[in-house]
């Protein structure tokens, strides 16, 4: 049972047909399965012999319908927004300035802006 598809195109007549799985019994103890050809009857020795019809997915789009990247903001004016200031604190409540001690929005910006310290830098310098 390790394909997922049923859709085989039989040895025996060469159609396009389905996979027929019956139970196979010996006695009343369940030993294996019985794996036909629904449309001739043909019957395969194994799953490894059943010739399965391969799935292809239809190629609907291509790399040219991939969305284009959305730049909202230029880096030098997304370098003063608050989200991206070392005073901006934020906790599950609110959004302050700590310089300025106040409620603030992520987009407010501020002529006192003071810049995160980068990822590279604080792994250098852990204080």
């Amino acid at each position: 049972m390790g394909e997922t598809s049923v859709e085989i195109i039989c040895r025996s007549c060469g159609e396009e047909s389905l996979l027929k799985r019956m139970p196979r019994y010996e006695g009343f103890k369940r030993v294996g399965e019985i794996l036909t050809c629904a449309a001739c009857g043909y019957e395969y020795a194994s799953e490894a012999d059943v010739p399965f019809k391969q799935r292809r997915a239809p190629r609907v789009f291509d790399t040219s319908d991939a969305p284009k990247t959305v730049r909202v903001f230029r880096d030098e004016e997304k370098g003063r927004l608050c989200r991206y200031c070392r005073q901006y604190v934020v906790n599950p409540f609110t959004q302050r300035c700590a310089r300025h001690r106040r409620f603030v929005e992520a987009t407010d910006s501020c002529e006192d802006f003071e810049p995160k310290a980068s990822a590279e830098a604080k792994k250098a310098d852990p204080s």
